[in-house]
Formats: C-alpha cells, structure tokens, sequence
C-alpha cells in the first residue's frame, strides 16, 4: 500500500486531531491542519516542524459551519502540497441534551457540526479525489452511533450515525475506484470532548493511547474500525443486541 504523504486534519488544534497530527508528523508525513483557534496551530507547526524538520505542516482557521470556506481551504491545501492523500474528517461537536426539554439550539448545533459540516468536509474532500482518482477519506464517528443513546448523548449519537451512514454510502460509490474511505469509531478516549464521561466509566482511554490507535487503524485502511480494538469491538456487538430497557438502565 503506498504511503498518504499529504494528510488533511479538520479539528487539529486539540483531542484526538492534535494528537493523530503528532504520530502523523513522527512518522514523516506532511501535515494541512485546520480548526478555529488558529493560535494553537500555530503553536503545534512550529513545534512539529522543529521536532521532525524534514516535514511541512500548513494551517488554516477554520470554522466547518462556514461551508464555503471548507471548500476554499481544502483547495488551498491542495495547492499548497501538491495533492492530498488523506483527509481525516475529525472536527466535531459533543453537547447536547435530552430531546423535548427545552435545548433544541444546543442539540441542532450539534447535528449541525456533526453531521451537516462532515458532509461539507467530504463533498470538499471527494471532489478533490475524484480529480485525482486517488485518494483516502476518513470520518470519525463515535462509538455512540452504534445505536441510539438516550439523555444527553441522543443528539450526539443520531449525528454520528448519520456521517457513519454517509461514509458508507460513498464507501459504496467509490468501491471500484483507486479511492478508499474508512470509518473509524472511537469509544472513550481522554479529550476535552470526553472530559464530563472519565469520571463515570473505568475503559476510558488515555488520549495518547486513543491517538496511536486511531493512526494505527486509519493506516491499514479498513473499510471500518472501533477503537481501540479492546473492548469496543466485541462492545459494539453487545450493545446492538441488549434489550433497550437494560441497556437504558448501563448507559
């Protein structure tokens, strides 16, 4: 398999996009990264570059709402590195509250983000490798979107199913061509998104952990992956087949 030397990062200023962009860049890869808070990019180029000097790290401001602009910054990336190899569609949202209470603006943020901006980040990403007819597209879902959540995740889960389902169907589209599309779907992993959960469940992973194995599995290429593999794998399983009243009762 040959190697993704130019990889787009959406939401790389913190969580699991800073830390995919640190084992990106060790690993000799040239880096476009994008999220809103354009002083933490910065922050992260220079200390990428001056850790691994052979490598080139751009970045953009970017807000994934302004639809647009993804586009525009996706195209200048491009420019700029003379092709993209791999877009990780990572940039996402985790608020939210039980549906009917009062919080539609929070929850409608959420799916915006979520789902409406991930496929704004695809069309951008897909239209570039169409051109090329190369290319490998990740989206990050979660492992929520296995089945819906109730309380607080409903929102969030729903989003994430609906950018899983829209990996799968251009999964689907693209099956005869030289472009690959993976979904991977994180359990719980140490980020500012994750914060509220680590106190309430004992799998959580460490973000650095949670990083080597997204990059692990995003490397390989699979159609889709859980990680980290144990125990989200053989959770996913269970969780689908759990009556709703007992699974209402553990999560």
């Amino acid at each position: 398999m040959a190697v993704r030397k130019n990889i787009v990062i959406t939401g790389a200023s913190a969580g699991l996009g800073e830390g995919m962009a640190r084992l990106f860049a060790a690993r000799g890869r040239d880096l476009a990264l994008c999220a809103r808070r354009r002083d933490r990019l910065d922050a992260l180029a220079a200390e990428l570059t001056e850790r691994h000097p052979g490598i080139r790290v751009i970045v953009r401001e970017l807000d994934v709402n302004d639809h647009d602009r993804v586009a525009t910054v996706f195209d200048e990336f491009r420019t700029e590195l003379g092709g993209l190899d791999r877009v990780i569609v990572n940039a996402g949202l985790g608020k939210g509250q039980p549906v009917g209470t009062g919080h539609f603006a929070a929850n409608r943020q959420t799916v915006e983000t979520n789902l409406v901006a991930g496929l704004a980040q695809c069309e951008a990403a897909v239209s570039i490798f169409r051109e090329q007819n190369a290319g490998h597209l990740v989206v990050v879902s979660s492992f929520s979107a296995v089945r819906g959540m109730p309380r607080t995740m409903t929102a969030y889960a729903a989003s994430k199913a609906g950018i899983a389902a829209l990996a799968d169907g251009i999964r689907t589209d693209l099956l005869a061509t030289p472009i690959s599309v993976t979904t991977v779907f994180p359990g719980y992993i140490e980020s500012e998104m994750t914060r509220r959960t680590a106190g309430r469940t004992p799998l959580i992973a460490s973000a650095e952990a949670g990083a080597r194995a997204l990059v692990k599995a995003i490397e390989r290429e699979p159609a889709k992956a859980y990680v980290p593999s144990w125990p989200w794998t053989p959770l996913s399983l269970l969780v689908r087949a759990l009556p709703t009243s007992v699974f209402r009762r553990i999560v």
